[in-house]
């Protein structure tokens, strides 16, 4: 099973303002999230963390990071 976080734990671990997560979502350049109910949402760890490792191995490769 999945574990969902909310934004306070995805601005944490991805070290983005919570601007830049939802832009990133808007434009495709990080995970969306999901509804959770009428007035929550929230991110899939899993999805998070990939986007983080892609992240550094782009860095680590001297690739442009989006």
């Amino acid at each position: 099973m999945s574990q969902i976080l909310k934004l306070s734990e995805v601005k944490l671990i991805s070290g983005l303002s919570a601007s830049s997560v939802y832009r990133g979502a808007a434009n495709g350049t990080f995970p969306k999230p999901i509804k959770l109910s009428e007035r929550s949402s929230g991110w899939i760890k899993a999805e998070v963390e990939q986007w983080l490792k892609e992240r550094i191995e782009a860095s680590r490769n001297d690739s442009e990071v989006a």
